[in-house]
C-alpha cells in the first residue's frame, strides 16, 4: 500500500515538474495568435509605431538604428533574452519607466512564454532572413 501511494505520488509531482517545464518553454503556434496584439504597433521584420522584432534576441534595447526610441529604452540596459522579455512583457511601464510603448501588458505567464517562443522561432524564418 505504501510503494502504491509513493508510486501515485511520484506520478502526480512527475506531471506537476512536466507541466511546469512545459509553461516557461511556450507554444509557438499560441504564441502567434497572440502576436496579433503586437501587430497593431510592431511587424517582424520593419518598423512601424514600434521596433521590428526580427534580430530581437540578443539585441540591446533601444538599439535599432534609425527608429526613434524614448529615452528610456535607449538607457534601459537590457539585452533582450527570454527572461528580459518575459519582464518586460508583464508589465512595460513597469519594467522600464517613461518608456513610449503604452501597452499594459501580457499579464499570463503561460502567454508570455508562448509569444516569446514565437519570437524565437520567427528570428528564423524566411522574413527574419531577408
Amino acid at each position: 500500500m505504501r510503494r502504491l501511494a509513493l508510486a501515485a505520488l511520484s506520478a502526480v509531482a512527475y506531471a506537476v515538474a512536466s507541466a511546469a517545464v512545459a509553461a516557461t518553454q511556450g507554444d509557438p503556434k499560441a504564441g502567434e495568435a497572440i502576436y496579433a496584439r503586437c501587430l497593431a504597433c510592431h511587424a517582424l521584420g520593419y518598423d512601424r509605431v514600434g521596433p521590428r522584432h526580427c534580430g530581437l534576441f540578443g539585441r540591446s534595447a533601444g538599439s535599432v538604428a534609425g527608429f526613434q526610441y524614448s529615452p528610456a529604452m535607449k538607457k534601459a540596459k537590457i539585452v533582450w533574452n527570454e527572461k528580459t522579455l518575459d519582464r518586460f512583457l508583464a508589465n512595460p511601464l513597469k519594467a522600464v519607466p517613461g518608456t513610449n510603448m503604452t501597452y499594459a501588458g501580457v499579464t499570463d505567464p503561460r502567454e508570455r512564454a508562448d509569444l516569446i517562443a514565437y519570437l524565437k522561432q520567427a528570428n528564423g524564418s524566411a522574413e527574419c532572413k531577408k
